[in-house]
């Protein structure tokens, strides 16, 4: 449930300030033969307090990038997403910790990024080896960000879609809290183990999820930690895909005890075979799980051959009616911000 206090006037003034900022940002280039900067970080060191529009030409950028500022646009301007990449190779065990793994973190608000690619190729370059595997190619924890056509490659822990408002020391969950709102759209995003992980209020749109080759697959580990926290993640109209020597995959698992997910009119191509469970238990230190707290739910997920079997779903997620469905809309789930009118 949204915080009252955060909702009203409050929201349209914010809206009207971002409109105004979006409309003064400086544009400035990097990388090709007259780029003004060398390197993304270069650019995002010297954007000003509004923000500003970075036009990336196409090319391999290898360095770790924070974006700690508001408003920064990043635009790839090469033909297709691929052509711009922005890649490094940290992992957990290297880097001191998953969510300083990163190849890019974005911690500001009102974020934009389109037509580019984001890449931890760490486990590509290593195998995984022993503890520490995890690897971060996205990490974002602002609110108000949008994410179109973009391509998030990796292994395990690619997307940490997350938020910073929700973790106030003390609280011990009784303090309502509106977690960071996120919308990614038209995107790529690929790995295998908890590859979609952390606690933002994101919406997936549109978007391929593809499985890379592991044993066993969970697409989402969203980690919604108490009821009063307003977060999980909602996939609209996604398309899940698979490489071969997958043995099982889900949609997900909980990684805190309120995982909240729903996936809503998907569509599973080639390899891709969700359990027939569709969910995995996530054990907690006692032995006992966190499915029985968590909200998982699914609607007309379907194959070549039409919808899916879901009569063995495991309790306590449920199949969605289309009135349930229905309701469960970008505007709805991102409540108080209208991302389908940003840019």
């Amino acid at each position: 449930m949204r915080v009252s206090g955060l909702m009203g006037a409050g929201w349209l003034a914010i809206a009207l300030v971002a409109g105004a900022q979006t409309a003064k940002k400086p544009v400035v280039t990097v990388g090709g033969t007259t780029g003004q900067y060398k390197t993304l970080q270069e650019a995002v060191d010297a954007a000003p307090e509004q923000g500003e529009v970075i036009r990336i030409a196409p090319g391999i950028y290898k360095e770790k990038v924070h974006i700690d500022k508001n408003g920064i646009e990043l635009h790839g301007t090469g033909s297709l997403p691929k052509d711009v990449l922005l890649t490094y190779d940290d992992s957990a065990g290297s880097a001191g910790g998953t969510n300083k793994s990163f190849s890019v973190g974005v911690t500001g608000d009102d974020f934009y990024a389109e037509n580019l690619t984001i890449q931890n190729d760490w486990e590509k370059k290593n195998g995984r080896v022993g503890q520490g595997t995890q690897a971060v190619a996205l990490m974002i924890t602002g609110d108000r960000e949008v994410l179109r056509r973009v391509r998030l490659l990796g292994y395990q822990d690619t997307l940490y879609a997350t938020s910073k408002l929700c973790h106030v020391p003390g609280d011990a969950g009784t303090v309502a809290c509106q977690a960071a709102r996120q919308l990614f759209e038209d995107c790529y995003i690929e790995g295998h183990v908890d590859f979609i992980f952390g606690d933002s209020k994101a919406v997936f749109k549109n978007c391929e999820i593809h499985g890379m080759a592991h044993p066993v697959i969970a697409l989402t580990a969203q980690s919604k930690a108490y009821p009063l926290e307003d977060s999980g993640y909602l996939f609209l109209h996604c398309t899940i895909t698979a490489e071969a020597g997958i043995d099982k995959m889900y949609f997900g698992r909980p990684w805190r005890a309120y995982s909240t997910v729903y996936f809503v009119d998907t569509e599973l191509k080639g390899a891709a075979v969700i359990q027939p469970e569709g969910w995995l238990e996530w054990k907690n230190m006692d032995g006992s799980g966190k499915l029985v707290t968590s909200t998982y739910g699914d609607y007309n997920t379907h194959d070549s051959n039409g919808p899916v079997k879901t009569d063995q779903r495991i309790a306590p997620s449920k199949v969605l009616t289309k009135a349930e469905a229905d309701k469960l809309t970008v505007k709805a789930w991102l409540e108080g911000w209208d991302a389908d009118k940003v840019r």
